[in-house]
């Protein structure tokens, strides 16, 4: 605790005594002191602050995919891999990817279906690799064009096919699978899995005082985030677990209270929502559902939103000590909270498509928020949309699409703890 308190306090000389005498106890104890021997070296080399390497970030390079060359001009190739893995196909890219790297078309040919996804580069092993995933008739992959790979999902039925950008990584899923028929002894069906031992604590951003973002004609982040969370509330307790919510009215909350609940309930995952805004200066283009878990900021853009949700007692710290502190805090929950938030955002897109098919996938990421520091279990925090962009802040204000969002929340929920029971 005093070591947390001087990285608080930015008290450098207290930060480096305490992590002295930290690795001193530990190697006594036989514990893993890596992690403070690591940020004592840094005390002792004043490294460069890692906001400073934010900046040679390479997505923040690609200006638009003419300027893909940039980022892989030694190589002809800039897709490394391509395979199946629990039942869905990865492409796992060189470099950073935006969204326009891939393009997405249904088309019925006969009696089949195509899904057919179009990704922005070149694959050098695309005419040996063969994919399979039980339940889809036929996937075939080539290099159509000179930097379009195509990757071919053929069936009898028509899939409901998703993908998700996360980094350098692409995945493709299907959300309904047939797998052929399994003897009865190993099917586990889906009415014997209880979750009524699991506890789930939703945060509805803001509220009271503080109204969060807001949009065209004085619309609240504050609000619409509160209606969403409720029907998320009403939906999961249907689905047989235990939810709590951190406020049930418009009240204010400071952000390093809204954990107490879910640590004092131990809950198995907690979940923050919120709405994204942007400048007026690109607030007709920005736009989509992103997910984040807590992690030192990797991006300016992972910044820019946190710095939207992070209270103002946090801003005295400066961005070296939150990164330090971030890390150390959260190290053992990050895995976990990125699968519970890939599951979440692949849900959130299929369920908010099924009325809008241009729902844009923003994907998950890490970034520094505040709000998910005191969790003690998984935890992500959801941005629903952006509420400055035109369409899409009108329609966080409408009851079919808030309701669209929670299911596709409790959906991803659902397929988190059947993945990890």
């Amino acid at each position: 605790m005093d070591y947390l308190r001087a990285v608080l306090n930015s008290d450098k000389k207290a930060e480096k005594t305490n992590l002295q005498e930290l690795i001193k106890i530990g190697k006594k104890l036989n514990k893993n002191t890596t992690t403070y021997e690591k940020e004592l070296a840094k005390l002792n080399t004043k490294i460069i602050p890692i906001q400073k390497i934010d900046k040679i970030e390479p997505i923040k390079k690609i200006k638009s995919l003419k300027d893909e060359k940039t980022e892989y001009k030694n190589s002809a190739y800039n897709i490394d891999k391509v395979y199946v893995d629990d039942d869905q196909i990865i492409i796992d890219f060189k470099h950073y990817i935006k969204k326009e790297y891939i393009k997405y078309i249904e088309e019925k040919r006969g009696d089949k279906y195509y899904d057919i996804f179009d990704l922005y580069g070149r694959f050098k092993d695309a005419s040996p690799t063969k994919l399979t995933i039980d339940g889809i008739d036929r996937i075939r992959i080539l290099q159509y064009k000179y930097k379009t790979l195509r990757i071919e999902l053929i069936n009898k039925e028509n899939l409901k096919a998703i993908y998700i950008i996360n980094k350098k990584r692409i995945i493709i899923k299907i959300l309904n699978l047939k797998k052929p028929r399994k003897t009865e002894s190993t099917i586990l069906p889906v009415k014997t899995l209880h979750y009524n031992n699991k506890v789930i604590v939703i945060d509805s951003g803001h509220g009271g005082k503080d109204s969060g973002a807001v949009g065209n004609k004085n619309r609240y982040e504050k609000n619409t985030v509160f209606t969403v969370s409720k029907y998320l509330y009403n939906d999961l307790k249907k689905r047989g677990y235990k939810v709590y919510l951190t406020r049930n009215k418009d009240k204010f909350i400071e952000v390093k209270n809204r954990t107490v609940l879910a640590n004092r309930k131990k809950a198995d995952i907690f979940i923050s929502i919120h709405a994204n805004a942007a400048p007026k200066s690109v607030s007709y283009k920005a736009e989509g559902i992103e997910t984040y878990f807590l992690s030192p900021a990797r991006s300016e853009r992972a910044k820019r939103v946190a710095a939207l949700e992070n209270s103002s007692d946090m801003n005295a710290m400066n961005d070296s000590s939150q990164n330090t502190l971030l890390t150390i805090l959260n190290q053992s929950k990050i895995t976990s909270s990125q699968k519970l938030g890939i599951d979440v955002q692949q849900h959130l897109l299929y369920s908010a498509r099924k009325k809008y098919k241009d729902v844009v996938d923003g994907g998950v990421r890490e970034g520094p928020f505040w709000v998910l520091v005191g969790a003690q279990m998984p935890s992500i925090l959801i941005e629903i949309g952006y509420i400055t962009h035109k369409e899409e802040g009108k329609r966080l204000f409408e009851k079919d699409y808030q309701k669209l969002l929670a299911s596709g929340i409790a959906d991803g929920v659902d397929a988190y703890f059947a993945k990890n029971q």
